[in-house]
């Protein structure tokens, strides 16, 4: 779907969230911060950086602990990988559930981008059975969906680090960028 009806979903999904952000009393921004919101950073929609991929699902699901921003410890489950080039380069990502039972795949990851133009945990990318898997058994991967996570924006919520087996060594330039503002 790389057309123009591709790039203006991107950016009604992109106008949405600030919406969102800016007037939803659920919004990760403090009201010091929406004072002055003018909107979420992002690159330019690039279909480059989108991808419709198998995923190649591993046999033996292992349970993968990782920390969050709050010192807890959360498990998932390594539920598959993608493998895919940017830029010429091969990468791969696992794709993690909470539970088996889950339809949802977590993709969180980090690039060459981390903590220079995008937030330095790194970003997640969430994928939905019913809106990211095609009739040919395949995943849609958007990286200009990435998004940053809510504890980016506000010290109140904990946040999952993102693993080293999904930090890449290219620059993902797609997506959100980093945060417009400090964090009270």
């Amino acid at each position: 779907m790389k057309t123009a009806e591709w790039e203006n979903l991107i950016q009604n999904e992109r106008e949405q969230k600030n919406l969102f952000f800016l007037y939803n009393y659920n919004s990760p921004i403090s009201d010091e911060n929406r004072e002055s919101f003018d909107g979420l950073d992002y690159y330019p929609p690039d279909p480059d950086l989108w991808f419709e991929l198998k995923l190649i699902e591993h046999k033996e699901k292992k349970k993968l602990k990782i920390n969050d921003t709050k010192g807890n410890v959360r498990e998932f489950l390594r539920w598959g990988e993608f493998r895919f080039k940017i830029m010429g380069k091969d990468c791969i990502l696992q794709a993690y559930k909470s539970h088996s039972e889950e339809e949802r795949l977590f993709v969180p990851f980090r690039d060459k981008t981390s903590g220079l133009e995008t937030y330095g945990a790194g970003r997640y990318i969430d994928l939905d059975k019913d809106e990211h898997y095609t009739d040919e058994g395949k995943w849609i991967l958007d990286f200009n969906k990435a998004y940053n996570p809510w504890c980016a924006y506000s010290e109140n919520f904990a946040c999952p680090y993102i693993d080293p087996e999904n930090w890449l060594e290219v620059p993902v330039r797609a997506g959100e960028k980093n945060v417009p503002f400090k964090k009270p």
